[in-house]
């Protein structure tokens, strides 16, 4: 019998309370000042405007690809406020569940920190494309907006992962030492969070396969990488997507291929209901089916960047 969403998260409460202390033991105090190379900043001038050329990383040379990444990524820890009042709404502001939205939002604003200030004393995009389109992604809200706890725990899993990959595959293009750590940090952090995810998701299929299964199957059909409503959000997907920061390639080999066939052992689960057995064979036949087209993909274009640690 598939749980409410108030008792399967009554049930779970106490996982979650011990992954949030997992991770309040795991994690590691670290400060974005410290990381960002301020010697290298300038004062910006109105008048001028901005130039890539104004770049100090690679004299200058920063690809499209990466700048549209670094771009992408920020604006999307910008949108904290919504993604915590979607976060605080399903899952509850109470017990564990509170603690751990309210702690991961402040993790997730010291990424927006480290990566503005770095880009700003860089100078590697316009910092005033940059800030317009943080006012119309914000003002715009666009979130997910789960609508139960399983599609939440799944979503976020999977974001948290992907997040990370697209992190540590930006700073590798980079070729700037200091903007590598930035990335490298924050990347680091966003794994920690898709562990409590994660481990959410394999307490849910415990307590509820069949509404997890079914929670999954609907988040991996509709799965978009944060950024709706980001300015020209298409475009830069595109263009990230070209160099191999994140695309099919890697949201088939690096997330939903090992969380669905690896971690959460989709296939080998029993006592599933009809609708579950359903989005079951949905779910592992949409998975192959992103490993043929990764596949191809690979053959006409050669090996995406690589994305292992």
């Amino acid at each position: 019998m598939t749980l409410s969403p108030a008792a399967l998260l009554s049930e779970l409460e106490p996982t979650a309370a011990r992954l949030v202390e997992r991770h309040l033991a795991t994690s590691k105090e670290w400060f974005p000042h410290e990381l960002v190379p301020w010697s290298r900043g300038q004062d910006f001038d109105p008048e001028r405007g901005w130039q890539p050329t104004d770049s100090d990383i690679g004299q200058g040379t920063l690809s499209e690809a990466v700048r549209s990444a670094l771009f992408v990524n920020l604006l999307t820890e910008d949108n904290l406020p919504y993604y915590f009042n979607d976060i605080d709404r399903v899952f509850g502001k109470d017990d564990a569940y509170g603690y751990w939205t309210r702690r991961w939002t402040a993790e997730e604003g010291r990424h927006s920190i480290a990566i503005r200030d770095y880009l700003m004393v860089s100078r590697a995009i316009d910092p005033w494309e940059l800030e317009r389109a943080r006012m119309i992604q914000v003002t715009g809200g666009n979130t997910p907006h789960p609508q139960n706890p399983q599609i939440g725990f799944c979503y976020l899993a999977l974001q948290e992962l992907a997040t990370r990959v697209s992190h540590l595959n930006t700073g590798k293009l980079l070729s700037d030492p200091a903007g590598y750590n930035v990335m490298a940090r924050v990347a680091f952090d966003e794994n920690m969070h898709f562990m409590f995810y994660r481990d959410m998701v394999s307490a849910c299929l415990e307590a509820d396969p069949s509404g997890t299964v079914v929670a999954l199957e609907e988040v991996v059909r509709e799965f978009a990488m944060p950024g709706l409503g980001i300015p020209g959000f298409d475009r830069h997907a595109q263009t990230i997507a070209r160099v191999g920061i994140y695309d099919l390639t890697s949201h088939h080999d690096r997330i939903v291929q090992p969380l669905v066939h690896n971690t959460w052992r989709i296939a080998e689960l029993t006592g599933l209901d009809e609708q579950a057995e359903r989005a079951r064979a949905s779910l592992l036949k949409r998975v192959e089916r992103l490993g043929r087209l990764s596949r191809r993909m690979v053959d006409r274009r050669g090996d995406p960047l690589d994305a292992a640690d």
